[in-house]
């Protein structure tokens, strides 16, 4: 059995999606259980050079979006980065989930052939769509899914590794 780009990307990105949303709800519950203000969470960074968690969620979201429309040789799609609070997060989540499921697995073929072009850190990279998939789209979806379950997890919220996996 062949794995098509479409069942390599769209799936792991809805199921990670989705363990986010969790770890995000774990968030919102530890800071009204211990009388926190959510800003403080939603604005709390691993390191002073870092993006606050609220950006990585933004990031976490924006990227599968991004490239799945680039796979499907379509325009991705913009969203406005104005979220506040953890209720916002998670809809902006769910947002990306609906997006995703609403693309056609057809419009995927031949997409790991398919050329990818975008400007990271002020430059042009160009990418084959498996390589994009695989170099760019997954290791950053990855990144700031972890780096928000490490911010959540380093104020104290109870987040094991179950919570970045998933379960099945």
């Amino acid at each position: 059995m062949q794995l098509s780009m479409y069942q390599a990307s769209v799936p792991v990105f809805i199921r990670m999606l989705g363990n986010l949303i969790d770890i995000l709800e774990k968030g919102d519950s530890h800071a009204l259980e211990r009388n926190i203000d959510p800003a403080v969470l939603l604005n709390a960074r691993l390191f002073p050079d870092m993006f606050p968690l609220t950006r990585q969620v933004q990031i976490a979201c924006d990227i599968p979006r991004r490239g799945a429309a680039r796979l499907a040789g379509l325009q991705p799609p913009d969203t406005a980065d104005d979220e506040t609070g953890f209720a916002a997060l998670i809809d902006r989540v769910r947002g990306t989930i609906e997006y995703l499921n609403g693309l056609d697995p057809e419009a995927f073929y031949d997409s790991e052939k398919r050329q990818v072009t975008l400007k990271v850190g002020g430059r042009e990279a160009h990418f084959t769509g498996m390589l994009f998939l695989l170099n760019f789209v997954l290791p950053n979806l990855y990144f700031h899914i972890a780096t928000t379950y490490n911010i959540l997890r380093h104020n104290g919220v109870e987040l094991g590794k179950r919570d970045f996996l998933g379960e099945d």
